[in-house]
């Protein structure tokens, strides 16, 4: 019998429990909270044995919450900004005001949409030059009126389109970059599902990097990681046990500074996933916002200009 079969089993039994519980006097709360700790138990066995392409398909589940359900959850009296005030509105972001934990925030969102419709508007999470510039355009309002900036990433990369590339979309992301490293306010990145190459760094040089256990960030797709190395996209578990690109590696790797717990998992039970971001996040806001500008520039460059750093031994 499958670990997932034994899961999905004792899931079962624990719900038919609960709706028997109490009825006609029975008391089956025992047996419930017994039942509950085995399938802890199982869980934690089965999150053990995840290598990172279980990781890859967790991180791409199709009910896995996206952005506007973590900004429905953590934020208050959110109001959207549209456009960049050149070519439009890109959907595949969602960015604006907001209120967090009793203060004014500026909220960037990559959002992949949910049904297929809304996958559709929102190009999958791939954003176009206009998305980026939209982004800065945000940054720049966050600077104006210091307010800090929350980043929610959640993309497979930047809209790879010929339309794309006509609008500069490489300058849009360097830009992007470029204004992030650059900015005077407090800056968060979560990594939410999938951050992919080029299309997440572009909102993701923060201050403060963490990520949900579940999901991944690469500088490229397995599929496509697969393709250049095998000239088989078929290939894309085994390149995703060469990238390293689950929470954990990347957490090793210095590449982002905390990973947050999912408990059963996102798409699973949202409302841990969302309770333990928040929790993370208004610790690093509030360490943050002792720092002043000068620091928080600083510490900023330090931080990614020792990423990748190395030493060269001689003989």
């Amino acid at each position: 019998m499958s670990e997932k079969k034994t899961l999905e089993e004792l899931e079962n039994q624990i719900e038919q429990l609960k709706q028997l519980n109490s009825k006609n006097g029975l008391d089956l709360s025992d047996e419930i909270d017994k039942l509950s700790d085995k399938l802890t138990e199982r869980q934690k066995s089965a999150k053990e044995k995840l290598d990172e392409w279980d990781i890859v398909k967790l991180a791409r589940h199709p009910d896995r919450p996206d952005a506007r359900a973590y900004i429905d959850a953590l934020t208050e009296d959110f109001y959207p900004l549209h456009g960049d005030r050149l070519l439009g509105d890109d959907k595949a972001l969602t960015g604006g005001l907001a209120k967090y934990d009793g203060r004014t925030v500026i909220v960037i969102a990559q959002s992949k949409g949910g049904n297929a419709s809304e996958s559709q508007e929102t190009n999958f999470g791939m954003m176009k030059s206009e998305g980026y510039r939209k982004a800065q355009r945000l940054m720049a309002l966050a600077e104006k009126f210091d307010f800090p900036i929350l980043s929610l990433i959640d993309t497979p990369g930047a809209y790879p389109g010929k339309e794309a590339e006509e609008n500069n979309i490489g300058g849009m992301i360097a830009q992007s970059i470029s204004r992030m490293i650059t900015i005077k306010v407090p800056t968060i990145a979560a990594v939410i599902g999938e951050g992919g190459s080029g299309g997440a760094v572009a909102i993701g040089v923060a201050d403060r990097v963490v990520m949900l256990e579940n999901s991944i960030y690469s500088v490229i797709s397995p599929e496509g990681c697969a393709a250049i190395l095998w000239n088989d996209r078929e290939n894309a578990d085994e390149a995703a046990r060469a990238l390293k690109l689950t929470a954990g590696h990347a957490e090793e790797l210095g590449v982002v500074d905390e990973v947050i717990e999912e408990g059963p998992g996102a798409h699973k039970e949202f409302g841990t996933a969302a309770e333990n971001l928040d929790k993370s996040l208004k610790k690093n806001l509030s360490e943050l916002s002792d720092l002043n500008e000068k620091e928080l520039i600083e510490a900023r460059r330090k931080k990614y200009r020792e990423m990748g750093s190395y030493r060269r031994a001689t003989r």
